[in-house]
């Protein structure tokens, strides 16, 4: 049987300064142009979500943000079009200028743990955007970063 939330949850989500991720090596610096089924401005929206992770025994005893950072500096070399930024040229037409300027990545911890969330973790999250942050400035689409990566620390128990 599946509990509900609960309803009367507070918690706080500390978050630190943004930073900016760049690929790890050099990049192509160019412009790709975005195919016409991406220029609908229907589909120029920001998409937040949630995915949790449990603790790894691999990574024991290293910091998760620390590995995580460089992961991405590294995936974004082999995906460096993440690292630019959204452009748009003649008629409207988006294009990603590659210009390795990078994600943003920021880091945050809550006050928190998954148990008092409940048993089932599945959308319709009530909490969803309780655990998200945007800096300001960033609710565009054009000229901006195209990924943020927040991670935040929630314990699993107490």
């Amino acid at each position: 049987m599946v509990q509900p939330f609960p309803s009367d949850l507070v918690f706080t989500v500390r978050t630190k300064e943004p930073e900016l991720i760049s690929p790890a090596k050099s990049t192509p610096h160019e412009v790709k142009l975005l195919p016409n089924r991406d220029n609908q401005d229907a589909l120029c929206i920001q998409i937040p979500f949630i995915h949790l992770h449990h603790p790894k025994p691999s990574i024991a005893g290293k910091d998760p943000v620390t590995v995580i950072k460089e992961a991405l500096a590294q995936t974004l070399v082999f995906y460096y079009p993440f690292a630019g930024r959204l452009k748009e040229g003649e008629g409207r037409k988006l294009m990603v200028e590659c210009n390795r300027e990078g994600v943003i990545f920021i880091e945050a911890d809550a006050n928190i743990t998954l148990q008092e969330f409940g048993d089932d973790l599945h959308p319709p999250f009530p909490y969803f955007q309780d655990l998200l942050y945007s800096p300001p400035g960033l609710d565009k689409i054009l000229h901006c970063p195209i990924l943020l990566i927040l991670v935040s620390y929630i314990l699993l128990s107490n």
